[in-house]
C-alpha cells in the first residue's frame, strides 16, 4: 500500500511497541518493509492511542481527523479496503 499509493497522498507509519530495535530492524529487513517504522520504546504511543492489540489501524483524513480505526488483520488491498482507501485519497 505504501509504495501503491504514496503518490496519491497515503502515508503509512508503522509502530513497533516496546521491542528490541536490532530485532525490529532485522524484521523490517526479512519482510521488506518499505515504511517507515517507529519505535514505541515506552509505550507512551500506544497508552495515548488506547491501542489494545496489533495490529491496529488508524485511518485519518487530510484534516488531521480520525476516519476510522480497525483491531486486527484487514484486507485493505481487497476490494472493500481500495475502495475505501481510494475515497478517503480523493
Amino acid at each position: 500500500m505504501h509504495g501503491e499509493l504514496a503518490e496519491r497522498g497515503l502515508a503509512v507509519l508503522a509502530i513497533d511497541i516496546n521491542e528490541d530495535p536490532g530485532k525490529v530492524a532485522g524484521w523490517v529487513r526479512q519482510k521488506r518493509v518499505t515504511a517507515p517504522v517507529l519505535l514505541d520504546v515506552d509505550g507512551a504511543v500506544t497508552a495515548s492511542y488506547r491501542v489494545t492489540g496489533t495490529p491496529t489501524a488508524f485511518l485519518v483524513g487530510r484534516d488531521g481527523k480520525l476516519v476510522a480505526k480497525a483491531n486486527g488483520t484487514t484486507a485493505w488491498l481487497s476490494a472493500e479496503g481500495r475502495a475505501l482507501l481510494d475515497a478517503l485519497l480523493k
